[in-house]
């Protein structure tokens, strides 16, 4: 059986960058003294003359991409997801969310995934930050082809986006014959009995969950939930009304992300039983990605658990 290839979407980030570079010679690159982590120092190393590593100051990097993009320019402002939410909020609220500045957000190293750097890194925050910033877009890829085409969606898109890119190498499940399109959610495998909607490095697993739980006899539709905001509403009002239930996977708090849109969303068209899997209310900690996430129930066998549960209630 042939192994399956595996890339981090933050690696993905690096080269989309370059790629697009070559023919959009608007986009610019700002990065804050992270482009070996961030992936960034691919864009740079082919066109040093549109990299800026603005240093350790996110606030004041998330302002030069502001004028940047005043100017006519196209910025890709980069750095851990962490740093992009978390310290330069304040500043992506009022300097580009507000006057809607056409800045797009890099964010790598977000969710309990970041491993041995810990709660202080971890990010489990960032969607909801961002969800409630007026006008953003925030999208999280599932792997390496949809990250590399959503970079190219959003250097097209007028407007802020925040896009998260993982640290861990993750499985590529999409071909090359894949299209990419902001807000619009994907149907991985269909069912009638739940519907298990993902984003992120967890579609793999929902995926896995659901073959699962076909060969248990239980018929579960996976859905891959790339934009965060906007949602793809009918798309998930049609898994309501067709499934009956909904289980949501997201590496994110249950507060503020994925799963508190789509109940938001059920809660005021068509309430149905649901089920948020994420990091319930708590920090992360170190240790090895893997184990982290098992830990978390960010693993097939807790979504599989979780359905059965739903199922019985």
């Amino acid at each position: 059986m042939a192994e399956v290839k595996k890339v981090a979407t933050r690696d993905s980030y690096g080269n989309a960058l370059k790629e697009l570079g070559a023919s959009a010679r608007n986009l610019v690159v700002l990065d804050a003294d992270l482009a070996g982590a961030t992936k960034t120092a691919i864009f740079q190393k082919a066109f040093p003359d549109r990299h800026f590593n603005c240093g350790i100051a996110e606030a004041n990097m998330v302002d030069v991409a502001a004028g940047l993009a005043a100017m006519g320019l196209v910025p890709f402002a980069s750095t851990f997801a962490m740093f992009a939410a978390g310290r330069a909020y304040e500043q992506i609220r009022n300097t580009i969310g507000y006057p809607h500045l056409n800045v797009k957000i890099g964010a790598t190293h977000g969710g309990i995934s970041v491993g041995e750097d810990g709660a202080s890194h971890q990010c489990c925050e960032d969607f909801a930050l961002m969800r409630a910033i007026p006008g953003m877009t925030v999208m999280c890829p599932a792997d390496d082809v949809e990250a590399r085409q959503m970079v190219t969606a959003a250097y097209e898109m007028e407007g802020p986006v925040y896009m998260r890119f993982g640290r861990a190498a993750t499985p590529v499940f999409h071909d090359e014959n894949y299209r990419f399109e902001a807000g619009r959610g994907e149907i991985l495998q269909d069912g009638t009995d739940v519907a298990i909607i993902a984003t992120g490095i967890m579609v793999p697993e929902a995926i896995e969950a659901g073959k699962i739980l076909a060969g248990e006899g239980i018929s579960a539709r996976v859905v891959n939930m790339a934009t965060i905001k906007p949602l793809d509403e009918p798309l998930v009002l049609k898994a309501a009304q067709e499934c009956g239930r909904i289980v949501t996977v997201e590496e994110h708090s249950i507060i503020g992300g994925l799963g508190e849109a789509i109940c938001s969303l059920l809660a005021e068209n068509y309430p149905v039983p649901a089920k948020r899997i994420g990091v319930n209310d708590v920090f992360g900690h170190s240790g090895p990605a893997p184990a982290l996430l098992e830990q978390f129930g960010l693993c097939a066998d807790n979504i599989v658990q979780q359905v059965k549960a739903l199922l019985e209630k």
